[in-house]
Order: C-alpha cells, then sequence, then structure tokens
C-alpha cells in the first residue's frame, strides 16, 4: 500500500509513520510536510535512508501542488494541522487556512485520484468540556476555541466527502497526547524543558483543568490499526484512560525532573498565572468503540510514558544539536 501521509514530521506523525515502516507487507510511503516551527526531518532522520520512503517539504494549501503528489497513492492519513490553542486565540487564520481549506484540498485530490482510504487525524477538544460522562462518537461538537473551530469544520468536511461523493473516510478523535519529540509549546514538554532550566513552570488558573492523556506511541498504533481495518465512515475516540488534574501532572513532572536529572525539587516553582481565554474545564472520551471494533487498548500507563518522556528531554537537553 502507498501511504500520502501528511504532517508526518511533527510531533504523531513522525511516531506513526515509524511504526508503519515497520510493518508487513511493508507500506511505501511520502511525508508531505510543509515544516512549520512545529516539524522537523531530524524526527524521522533514522528511517530518513529507507527505500520505501521519501520526503516532499510541500503546504498542503498549494491545491495543484497536492493533487500531482496525490495521483498513485492508495491511501491518506492526514495529521497536518496547526495545534496550539493559544496561538488560535491571537490569530486564527492560520488555522482556518490549513485546518480548513488545506484538508480541502486533499479530500479533492483524494476523490479526484480514487484514493482507497482517507484517515482524518482530529482531538477530543472538537467535543468541548465535560462535567459529566465521557463523550461518545454520537455526541454533537461544542469547540471552545478557534483551533478547536477549526478542527471540528475539517471533521465535517470530510465526513460530507463520503456522504456526497462517497469518498471512503475515517475520522479518528484522540486525547491529549504527550511523549519523546514534542515541540516545547504544549503543557508536558513545556513544563519538562522549563524545569530543567530552571525557570517557573505557568500553569494556567486554579490548576484543576482535567486532561486525558495518551502516550503518543499508542495513538499510533491506534491509528494504523484504523488504517488497516476501521470501517469507512466510522469515527473513532481514542483515549488515553488517564485524567489528571494540570496540577497533578506538574507535580509529577517536578519530581521526576528533580529525581531523574539531579534538580533540587525546591529550585523548580510551580507559578500559577492568568487562566486562558475559554479554558476547557474537562476533556474525557470514551473509546469503547475501537476497542469493541478493531481491539486496540493503549499500553502505556501515564507514569511510564512520562518517565519515558521526561528521560528524552533529558539526553536531549545534553545532546549538541537536540531539540
Amino acid at each position: 500500500m502507498k501511504i500520502l501521509v501528511t504532517g508526518g514530521a511533527g510531533f504523531i506523525g513522525s511516531h506513526f509513520i515509524r511504526l508503519a515502516l515497520r510493518q508487513k507487507p511493508p507500506f511505501t510511503i511520502t511525508n508531505l510536510d510543509k515544516l512549520t516551527y512545529a516539524g522537523n526531518t531530524r524526527n524521522l532522520e533514522d528511517v530518513a535512508r529507507t527505500p520505501r520512503y521519501r520526503f516532499l517539504r510541500e503546504d498542503i494549501n498549494n491545491a495543484d501542488k497536492v493533487d500531482r503528489i496525490m495521483k498513485g497513492h492508495d491511501a491518506v492519513v492526514h495529521f497536518a494541522a496547526e495545534t496550539h490553542v493559544d496561538r488560535s486565540i491571537h490569530d486564527a487564520d492560520l488555522f482556518l487556512e490549513t485546518n480548513v481549506r488545506g484538508t480541502h484540498n486533499l479530500l479533492r485530490s483524494a476523490l479526484r485520484h480514487r484514493v482507497k482510504r482517507f484517515v482524518h487525524v482530529s482531538t477530543d477538544e472538537v467535543y468541548g468540556s465535560t462535567l459529566g460522562r465521557a463523550f461518545r462518537e454520537t455526541d454533537i461538537l461544542k469547540p471552545s476555541s478557534p483551533y478547536s473551530a477549526s478542527k471540528a469544520a475539517g471533521d465535517l468536511l470530510v465526513l460530507s466527502y463520503l456522504t456526497t461523493f462517497g469518498l471512503p473516510v475515517i475520522v479518528t478523535r484522540s486525547s491529549n497526547n504527550y511523549g519523546p519529540c514534542q515541540f516545547p509549546e504544549k503543557f508536558i514538554p513545556l513544563f519538562i524543558t522549563r524545569a530543567l532550566h530552571g525557570k517557573p513552570l505557568p500553569l494556567y488558573g486554579d490548576g484543576k483543568n482535567v486532561r486525558n492523556w495518551l502516550y503518543v506511541e499508542d495513538n499510533a498504533e491506534a491509528i494504523l490499526r484504523v488504517l488497516k481495518k476501521g470501517r469507512i465512515g466510522e469515527i473513532y475516540n481514542i483515549s488515553g484512560d488517564t485524567e489528571k488534574p494540570n496540577i497533578t501532572v506538574a507535580r509529577q513532572i517536578v519530581r521526576l525532573v528533580g529525581e531523574m536529572a539531579g534538580i533540587p525539587v525546591q529550585k523548580i516553582q510551580i507559578q500559577p498565572v492568568t487562566d486562558r481565554l475559554g479554558h476547557d474545564r474537562r476533556y474525557s472520551i470514551d473509546s469503547r468503540k475501537i476497542e469493541k471494533a478493531i481491539g486496540w487498548r493503549p499500553r502505556t500507563t501515564f507514569e511510564d510514558g512520562l518517565r519515558r518522556t521526561v528521560a528524552w528531554y533529558i539526553r536531549h537537553a545534553r545532546s549538541k544539536g537536540g531539540r
């Protein structure tokens, strides 16, 4: 199978590509990535010379280039997106351009070239916040930020191409990912890298906002299984089954950085800051559907995954040229 992966030099996409190249029968992968600040070809240095892998630097907003690249591919796995909530609050234009218009360019081209599977990688943030039960795939979308609204729009566009044109699409919605290689603007890598450099950890509001954490390699495996076995037209929630208040995660990071990097914990300060606009209180998704339909469950406990993540940032902080 020849797969076009968009955004494959980014955090989740690079882990997916590495996993997919190990599969049998083998996949052939084209990685199309614009290489924004959050994408880095060094994330895939270990597979860069693999004969079944090629990298193309291109923007999904360039419809003509996308159409030429799409030709000959059997499937698309679409990771490329602007993803940072804070950035979307300050300037939403790029989020709409990439997450909506860019997604539409890919859909039109995939339809033209009769792609057999189009997997759209989305987020639990499209459901909004819940203080009750975990969200299921059939629940309405109530995004709270320009970022999550742009992703919800992308989801709906993707599903419309099945209903209107018969394009074989599938949508995945995962909870908050963490792990090695994540650009240090997101909560966990930001706090780890700041702790390693003796800087305060800026915690929004009262720190009681709850997130559901998913180790990135577990999400990559789930998406790969959906590509292989998922039913056309379905949405699959992918949950790490680990809900924790941000203050709890911050304290775990302080403890692990202190233990693993030899930094006195007294020197690592958690500093409350003004809460983010429209800050969702709790994310929670139910992933029983993917467990029942495809047999996927997360393998990595939060404690093990966080320890591996801290270890990776410590190694790269100490190595020349490390991110």
